[in-house]
């Protein structure tokens, strides 16, 4: 019992470290992976410069990419001995001197300037082009990773940018400038002179939506735990992240480690048996469906999975259908409706009583005195809402439009008009109302049965 138990405890935490910390597995994006591996190759071996834009959605996996091609490319020795790479962080790198002076470290030319302070903006980056343009093709090659790319666009005139891809153009130092970027118009950001010595070499990332079927092998995957076997093949490429000379990389230092972790064959069996038939009930299916129409990126996947995970104890050892519904619910639930559940019944009836008129007359705006006169007709036949007074059923209507459930035609010029003659429009759908009606807890039959039917 004790044994299983860890390997429990085990198994929780091989898949949540596998889930937060793998940061060089790419799923897909097989001819874009390419293109940016051929596209450095070709710097640090034939000298080549080169610009490039990865625009993609957050969390479609642009980073990763970028991870995944430099750990791919440690295994060539060329590109180890010939490359140096300087990553740049639009958030952090607010400026061009910010940035500036983190090239100079992360080039390692401080010992170059041999001690001297750089006073001006302007040294500093004609010290930085003299290194790159003393260079020639032999030279060694700089790749230049420049995420949260749009946020370079806004610094001062452009300087920096200007200045890298000026020496990409030029037949100076080989260098590779890489921009990561989640906006799409990225390019009309440009500047007219930056705009013109950019390659405009774009790749565009986008989750693919093509198959529900490979969305569930992949749920399935990210759950199941691998052979002893396929955590040893996983090692030598664990290993080769020590080759990174990088220090503005954190990903190697941090990155998962699978053979930390050696399971029991027979657990990893059952495990893997009870997670195959769980993906095959119709429930599951279901709960994937609505994720899968919710979003389609891995990322968004690997949070939900996540939180699965960590529902893991000794009492309960296995992933339950009733555990992916639950979870799964929690993102299609409707905040509307459960605003709504949170209304008086007297504020419920006056939003039934509006969605009469907006059905009966086409969804034409109202004032506070149609929806009362409503509302009176209703309240003359219920035992519940008789002998309600006006002033109180306008404060509930006001209160309505202090939640925003209805909205104000127009704020302009209403002034002159008396609040209960002021036009509004309902800002739901006939379809939350009737959610809110069905999930009210303790709301009397006949307010039930008037949601239903306008006729009294």
């Amino acid at each position: 019992m004790h044994d299983s138990v860890q390997e429990i405890a085990k198994t929780r935490r091989f898949l949540k470290e596998r889930l937060q910390r793998d940061y060089t597995t790419v799923r897909g994006y097989e001819s874009e992976r390419n293109n940016v591996r051929q596209l450095l190759q070709r710097t640090a071996e034939m000298g080549e410069s080169n610009s490039l834009l990865l625009i993609g959605p957050r969390g479609a996996g642009k980073t990763t990419l970028i991870n995944a091609v430099l750990t791919d490319l440690l295994e060539n020795k060329s590109f180890v001995d010939n490359t140096l790479i300087v990553h740049l962080d639009g958030n952090l790198h607010t400026d061009d001197r910010i940035a500036l002076k983190s090239i100079t470290v992360q080039m390692r030319l401080e010992n170059a300037a041999d001690g001297k302070v750089f006073g001006s903006f302007a040294e500093n980056l004609a010290f930085l082009l003299q290194c790159l343009k003393a260079g020639d093709k032999k030279s060694k090659s700089v790749v230049f990773i420049l995420e949260e790319f749009d946020l370079f666009c806004t610094h001062h005139n452009q300087t920096l940018l200007y200045n890298l891809f000026d020496v990409s153009q030029s037949a100076q130092a080989p260098i590779c400038v890489l921009g990561v970027t989640c906006r799409l118009d990225v390019i009309e950001l440009l500047e007219k002179r930056v705009k013109s010595r950019f390659s405009h070499r774009q790749v565009f990332l986008f989750p693919s939506a093509n198959k529900f079927e490979d969305y569930v092998s992949l749920f399935q995957h990210l759950v199941s735990l691998p052979s002893n076997k396929e955590l040893q093949a996983a090692v030598d490429r664990i290993d080769s992240l020590q080759m990174f000379k990088s220090d503005a990389f954190t990903f190697q230092r941090n990155h998962f480690d699978g053979i930390e972790y050696s399971f029991d064959k027979k657990h990893v069996e059952n495990w893997n048996k009870q997670i195959g038939k769980l993906v095959k009930t119709p429930a599951a299916q279901k709960t994937l469906q609505m994720l899968y129409d919710f979003d389609i990126s891995e990322a968004f996947l690997k949070t939900f999975i996540f939180r699965l995970v960590a529902q893991l104890k000794a009492d309960a050892p296995h992933i339950t259908v009733e555990q992916l519904a639950t979870l799964g619910a929690q993102y299609e639930c409707d905040d509307k409706v459960e605003l709504l559940c949170g209304l008086s019944v007297l504020e419920l009836c006056l939003l039934i009583a509006i969605k009469h008129h907006s059905s009966i007359y086409d969804r034409d705006p109202f004032n506070f005195e149609i929806i009362f006169g409503r509302f009176s007709k209703f309240a003359k036949v219920s035992t519940t809402m008789q002998g309600v007074e006006r002033a109180i059923v306008l404060k509930a209507f006001e209160h309505l439009r202090i939640v925003e459930l209805i909205m104000p035609l127009s704020s302009s010029g209403m002034g002159k008009v008396q609040k209960e003659f002021e036009m509004h429009k309902m800002a739901l759908t006939y379809g939350q109302i009737q959610q809110a009606v069905q999930r009210y807890q303790a709301l009397p039959t006949e307010v039930a049965q008037w949601a239903q039917s306008s006729l009294i």
